[in-house]
């Protein structure tokens, strides 16, 4: 019987900005075994990367978490203050920041940089600091003697791959990958996809996959959670989203990516635009944009519904789309 590394309760993560309040995150709800990967997608701007920074505890001064709670291993992290969460940081959760060529400092050795974190997690000396990012290296498949370049002297790729390594500095127990393919060409992707879907199996460790493309998820996720509006929609295993979708959302962002199995379908663009998390729509929030809206759906929110197992979405006509 597995255990669950992470759950999420009705977190609520809102910014307070001068012309309001940000509801970015508004009652999300997740789960993640040891060893599982969970793929987190949805269009900019709809709370995926606020869900990753309150889980790390790396929210911007504006932002905060309202409510809810994050239990890591059992262990609710919000309650934590600053110098616990510290410990928490890296050691037990850590992150895969969204574009490696520049997240990396490009005036300091990327195997210096990797240290750095080492070093100050695990109370080590440079020497062996050093010896353990040589380690690392390997395991990201780069050659142990490129920990004395600079980021310049790194392909795109060979970034993201270092990138990795940091993420795993500590032995962390979840990864956080926010769009880490962003700026990648196709065959860079695979390789990078693959290599952390190795490296889950080889640890056993959790990952989450923040993405808006649901395209490069089927061969790496166990399950998929998709958010809009600052909610979680519809999740379930992958077999279930892809073939077996609930939620109009869900439909209509799969419809958006091409389909190479079906000759000459043109990719059907989901029609309007997000809403404004300062004042959401009333109900669910996807219906100004839902072709298969009724008047229930602008008057009451939905709750989440089962489909089957593991397989849930919020929609009053789950499945609507799948009627000929």
């Amino acid at each position: 019987m597995t255990l669950e590394l992470l759950k999420i309760n009705n977190l609520k993560t809102y910014f307070s900005i001068s012309s309001g309040t940000v509801r970015a995150v508004d009652d999300v709800s997740l789960t993640l075994d040891y060893g599982e990967s969970l793929g987190l997608v949805g269009e900019s701007g709809c709370g995926k990367t606020t869900t990753a920074l309150s889980i790390t505890q790396l929210l911007p001064a504006e932002g905060g978490i309202v409510a809810g709670d994050i239990l890591l291993e059992g262990k609710n992290i919000v309650r934590l203050d600053d110098s616990e969460i510290k410990k928490v940081r890296w050691k037990e959760v850590s992150m895969i920041f969204q574009g490696a060529m520049n997240a990396l400092n490009p005036v300091m050795k990327i195997g210096d940089q990797i240290a750095e974190a080492i070093i100050l997690h695990e109370d080590l000396s440079y020497k062996d600091a050093i010896m353990r990012v040589e380690e690392l290296f390997k395991l990201v498949e780069l050659e142990p003697k490129r920990i004395s370049n600079y980021p310049h002297e790194f392909s795109g790729g060979m970034k993201q791959r270092a990138m990795i390594a940091m993420a795993l500095a500590c032995n962390p127990k979840l990864v956080i990958g926010d769009e880490p393919t962003t700026a990648l060409d196709v065959m860079v992707q695979a390789q990078i996809l693959n290599l952390l879907d190795r490296l889950r199996k080889e640890l056993n460790m959790g990952i989450i996959l923040i993405t808006h493309d649901l395209s490069i998820l089927g061969e790496t996720c166990d399950k998929i959670a998709v958010m809009y509006a600052g909610k979680i929609v519809e999740t379930g295993y992958v077999e279930d989203i892809y073939n077996n979708n609930m939620h109009p959302y869900t439909y209509k962002l799969l419809s958006s990516f091409p389909n190479i199995h079906k000759e000459r379908v043109m990719p059907d663009a989901i029609e309007g635009i997000p809403p404004d998390l300062i004042n959401p729509p009333s109900g669910c929030r996807f219906h100004p944009r839902c072709p298969y809206a009724k008047d229930i759906c602008g008057k009451e929110e939905p709750i989440m519904s089962l489909a089957n197992e593991g397989h849930y979405y919020a929609c009053h006509f789950g499945g609507v789309h799948n009627e000929k």
